[in-house]
């Protein structure tokens, strides 16, 4: 069971304007495993990928060729899990009239494409959702597995995830920021703001971050020429997160409290 841990780095002021550009940082480790972050966090980091334009429409500058060999280009574009999860996120992309590229990008912020992924509070899965947020959309559990449990498998994790999505997109038609701040924060504390950003370095950090991946998983994007899924990566080899400003509260997605979740580590 991999565990998430928070990241206590406190952000200026400055970060927090909703003008603030996304940028991607990012290296990999001595054991092959990568490591992105919204910050250059330590002298490990290094640019990958600079936003261009403000946090609620961020879209990144384009790579030169050579930026497109770097490793940690590589392994975002050709994890393994991506083709392994291929069929389950596309079809539980056409069920709910998602973008496949958003359940992608979700997906590598929250977990790194790792089913058993599971926060110090509970959040569990490829899409890191909080059993309560399962059992709201109609997941129960039995004598056999509990909704924890139930969550582990990637069909129902995605699905689930995917569905909820959905729910805030159509809260926020439109809006994409907007959605991704509820998936982080939930929806109320995006209410609670007057239908903005809540002013919370975790959040904030979040939609830049699955934005910049969104854009990367787009069809058309920069990764359209490099999309050859590779198996010789293990899957013991994972994307691991860190989104500055994340805490630890164990307040449930669904809740309108801020820091539901945590980032893989």
């Amino acid at each position: 069971m991999n565990i998430v841990r928070t990241s206590l780095l406190a952000l200026s002021l400055s970060l927090l304007s909703v003008a603030a550009h996304a940028d991607v940082y990012g290296y990999i480790d001595a054991n092959g495993e990568a490591h992105f972050a919204t910050e250059k966090l330590d002298q490990r980091y290094q640019l990958f990928a600079r936003g261009d334009q403000a946090l609620n429409a961020a879209r990144l500058a384009p790579l030169s060729p050579a930026e497109k060999e770097t490793p940690l280009f590589r392994y975002l574009s050709q994890h393994p899990n991506l083709k392994k999860y291929e069929k389950l996120l596309n079809d539980a992309a056409n069920e709910f009239n998602l973008d496949p590229a958003l359940l992608k990008a979700v997906m590598a912020a929250e977990s790194g494409f790792n089913p058993n992924a599971v926060s110090p509070k509970g959040a569990v899965g490829l899409m890191q959702l909080m059993p309560a947020t399962a059992e709201r959309f109609g997941l129960q559990a039995d004598r056999k597995k509990t909704v924890a449990q139930k969550l582990t498998d990637p069909k129902t994790n995605i699905r689930l995830g995917a569905r909820y999505l959905r729910v805030l997109r159509d809260m926020y038609p439109n809006q994409q920021h907007l959605v991704l701040a509820s998936y982080n924060a939930g929806e109320g504390a995006v209410q609670k703001y007057n239908d903005a950003i809540p002013p919370f370095a975790e959040t904030r950090n979040y939609v830049k971050l699955v934005t910049q991946f969104y854009n990367l998983y787009q069809p058309t994007s920069r990764f359209a020429d490099n999309a050859v899924f590779s198996n010789r990566h293990s899957d013991s080899k994972r994307i691991h997160m860190i989104i500055p400003g994340r805490r630890d509260t164990g307040a449930p997605a669904e809740t309108s409290s801020a820091y539901p979740n945590t980032s893989i580590e």
